[in-house]
C-alpha cells in the first residue's frame, strides 16, 4: 500500500485492501508488527500499530496498544471520548485553542465532539472544526499516501582502510557499477551524485557532483576517483588524517533514462565527452567554483564586458549563446568604442602618469588636465614616452548606489613603441584597464 509518514517515527496507510488481503485487521497488524520488528533498528526502539476509522484515531490506538489495538469499526467517537483534550497536540499544533477548551470546560474529546459544527465554526473558527472533526473521529484531510521512495544509495567498508587513490579507486569502480545497475533496473539515470567517504578516526567527507547529462557508470566512477584524488592528495590541511574505511555513493537527483546519441557530424560527440569529463577532473582538483567559462555581458569598459561563470551551471555540449559577441544588442551610453582591446587586466594594473617636470598629471571638477602627459611609470616595466593621447571621458557610475558609485576619466594613449593603452584616473589613481595589441 500506498504510505504517509506524517513525521518522523509515524506512518499512516489505507487498510481496507491489505486487511482483506491478510484474513482481518487483526491478522495485518500482527503481519506489520512481525516485518517492522525484523528489521534493523535501534536497539529499545519498538512499534506499535493501531487501527481504527481514521488516521487520529488510528494514532491514539497506536500509542496505546502494546505492540497493537485495533478499533471496530463505528467506535472509533466512543474511544476518542473519555480522552483528554491534550491529546489533540499529538495531531494538530493548536496550544492556544486546547488552553482555551480547558477553560471553557471542554476537557474532553467527547465533550468538544458533543458541540455542533456550526457553534464551533462561529467560536473558534477554522482550527475549530479541524479540532472538532479529530474529536468526532474523522479527519480533516485524506491520506496524502504515496508510493515510498526505493533507497537507492550504496556503500562498502574497506579493510584494510585505503591510504592511496588506486586502492581506493578499485573500490569505487565496483560501487559506481553497483549503483548504476541499481539505478538501470529501475529505468532511471543519475544526475547529481553525492560522494561520501568516512577515515578511521571518523572524518566524514562530502562533495556532490552534477552532470547535464545522465552519468554512466564510468562517468560514477571517474568522479569517485577523481574525488579521492582530490581528498587524499590534497594539502596538509585539506587531506584526511587517517585512511578511509567506507565509501557511498548517494543519487541526490535522478531522471528517467532515455539513452544517448552522439552524431557523427555536430551534435554532441565523443570529444564533447572528453572535454567534460577533462572539466570535471579539474573540479575534483579545485572544486565547483574553481573553473570558469567566459560569457559576455554589458558594460562601458571592456572589463565589464566579460564575466567568468561557473562551468557547473552551464551546458558545454550546448549552444551558449552568451559566449558570442553578437550576444550583447542593448546600447550602453558612453562605451568604450571598437575596436575593442586584445588584452584586458582583471584587475588593472596600478601606474603613474606625470607630464615633463616629473609631476603627476591630474584631472579638475571642469575636465581641465593639469598638463599633457608625457611618461607612463611602472612598477615592473621600463618608463614609456607618451607620444599621443586623446581624452579625458569621464564616467560617473552607479550614482545611486553610495557603496558602489565610482567617478572615472579615462584616456587613450600611444607610447614611443607603438603601443596603445586604455587608461583611467578615479580617486587620483591612474589605473591600466587594457593594451591594444
Amino acid at each position: 500500500p500506498r504510505v504517509e509518514v506524517t513525521r518522523p517515527g509515524t506512518l499512516a496507510f489505507t487498510t481496507r485492501g491489505p486487511s482483506r488481503y491478510f484474513g482481518g485487521d487483526h491478522a495485518l497488524t500482527a503481519r506489520v508488527v512481525e516485518l517492522v520488528a525484523a528489521t534493523q533498528l535501534h536497539s529499545g526502539v519498538g512499534v506499535r500499530v493501531g487501527v481504527a476509522d481514521g488516521s487520529f484515531a488510528a494514532l491514539m490506538a497506536a500509542l496505546d496498544g502494546a505492540p497493537s489495538l485495533v478499533v471496530e469499526p463505528g467506535a472509533s467517537p466512543s474511544f476518542l471520548g473519555p480522552r483528554p483534550v491534550d491529546h489533540l497536540l499529538e495531531a494538530v499544533d493548536l496550544p492556544d485553542f486546547v488552553d482555551l477548551c480547558r477553560r471553557l470546560g471542554l476537557r474532553t474529546l467527547g465533550s468538544l465532539a458533543g458541540l455542533t459544527e456550526a457553534d464551533v465554526l462561529a467560536r473558534f473558527g477554522h482550527p475549530g472544526v479541524v479540532a472538532h472533526r479529530l474529536a468526532s473521529g474523522l479527519d480533516p484531510r485524506p491520506l496524502d499516501a504515496r508510493r515510498p521512495t526505493p533507497y537507492l544509495a550504496v556503500t562498502t567498508e574497506i579493510d584494510p582502510p585505503a591510504d592511496r587513490v588506486d586502492r581506493a579507486a578499485f573500490v569505487a569502480k565496483t560501487l559506481a557499477d553497483d549503483l548504476h545497475a541499481r539505478l538501470g533496473g529501475r529505468g532511471l539515470a543519475c544526475t547529481h551524485v553525492l560522494v561520501q567517504a568516512e577515515t578511521v578516526h571518523g572524518e566524514v567527507l562530502e562533495r556532490c557532483w552534477r552532470h547535464e547529462g545522465a552519468l554512466s557508470a564510468g562517468d560514477l566512477a571517474d568522479r569517485v576517483r577523481w574525488q579521492l584524488d582530490g581528498w587524499i592528495g590534497g594539502t596538509a590541511g585539506t587531506r584526511p588524517t587517517s585512511g578511509i574505511v567506507r565509501l557511498g555513493l548517494v543519487p541526490v537527483e535522478v531522471v528517467a533514462a532515455r539513452g544517448r546519441q552522439l552524431g557523427f557530424w555536430g551534435g554532441e560527440t565523443l570529444v564533447d565527452e572528453r572535454i567534460v569529463r577533462a572539466v570535471a577532473r579539474v573540479q575534483g582538483l579545485v572544486g565547483e567554483a574553481g573553473v570558469t567559462v567566459p560569457e559576455l555581458r554589458g558594460g562601458r569598459g571592456p572589463g565589464e564586458r566579460v564575466a567568468r561563470v561557473p562551468v557547473a551551471a552551464v551546458d558545454l555540449t550546448a549552444p551558449r549563446p552568451a559566449a558570442r559577441l553578437a550576444s550583447v544588442v542593448e546600447p550602453w551610453p558612453g562605451q568604450v568604442p571598437a575596436p575593442w582591446p586584445a588584452s584586458v587586466f582583471e584587475p588593472p594594473q596600478p601606474i603613474e602618469v606625470v607630464d615633463a617636470t616629473g609631476r603627476s598629471v591630474s584631472v579638475d571638477g571642469r575636465l581641465m588636465v593639469s598638463a599633457d602627459p608625457a611618461r607612463m611609470l611602472a612598477e615592473t616595466e621600463p618608463a614609456a614616452e607618451i607620444v599621443a593621447w586623446s581624452g579625458p571621458w569621464p564616467y560617473d557610475e552607479w550614482w545611486w548606489d553610495k557603496e558602489r558609485h565610482r567617478r572615472r576619466a579615462r584616456f587613450q594613449v600611444v607610447d614611443h613603441h607603438g603601443s596603445a593603452h586604455l587608461l583611467a584616473l578615479e580617486t587620483g589613481r591612474w589605473w591600466r584597464e587594457a593594451t591594444y595589441d
